[in-house]
């Protein structure tokens, strides 16, 4: 994520065979040979957030590495659009936040920033008119759509990341190749975790949201 005229090496957590398949991170268009000697660029937060705001292309952040993101398949842009109406459509009029794609979330504790498919906040300091832009402290709820790049981040190091906010009560894997659902709860004993399958209704208790696996999964040919 280089400022113009400059050339950094953006890493990808994991090699990416077919990268048009889900919002995976891929490595920086540069020569073989460039590649290979290229040292990874560090980044502190503001300077990613500055570049961010600039930049053609969506990076998380990671503990100064920054990691570019490629394009949604059809599939998972309508499984997250389908999760993004039923809650916004739920939520209107509430003093709360939704948002698809394009807001970031900040997880102190790991120095992160990530791009999650669908989040919503209830938090003032993420609402209120001197809150930042372009990114979240305190999500609620954070929904992923799994694909077969992504899905080792989001079940891995995402989970335990976000896992670190207090203000987040439930974590939602959603599969494109399935009509499959995963809700990580928070509970007064700990995380659980429930699963959804056809014909089954999936509870967001923390936004009080029942949604029908065939109203998440419609138009998906699933």
């Amino acid at each position: 994520m280089p400022n113009r005229g400059e050339c950094v090496l953006t890493r990808p957590r994991q090699a990416v065979a077919e990268p048009s398949d889900g919002r995976a991170r891929i490595r920086a268009s540069i020569p073989e040979l460039a590649r290979r000697h290229a040292a990874v660029t560090y980044y502190d937060e503001s300077r990613y957030l500055d570049n961010e705001r600039l930049a053609p292309v969506k990076h998380e952040y990671v503990a100064g590495e920054v990691f570019a993101m490629a394009g949604a398949s059809k599939r998972h842009g309508t499984l997250a659009g389908n999760a993004f109406i039923a809650l916004r459509q739920h939520l209107r009029g509430k003093p709360c936040g939704v948002w698809m794609a394009d807001m970031k979330v900040r997880v102190q504790a790991d120095s992160a920033y990530y791009y999650p498919d669908v989040v919503v906040t209830w938090a003032p300091d993420d609402l209120g008119a001197d809150a930042p832009r372009d990114h979240l402290a305190s999500p609620r709820l954070v929904v992923e759509v799994l694909s077969e790049s992504t899905e080792p981040v989001d079940r891995r190091e995402k989970l335990l990341s976000y896992r670190r906010l207090a203000s987040l009560e439930e974590y939602v894997l959603v599969d494109q190749n399935r009509a499959w659902v995963e809700v990580f709860r928070r509970t007064a004993g700990g995380w659980t975790q429930d699963i959804y399958e056809t014909g089954e209704v999936v509870s967001l208790a923390s936004v009080g949201l029942e949604v029908p696996m065939a109203e998440l999964y419609a138009d998906t040919g699933i």
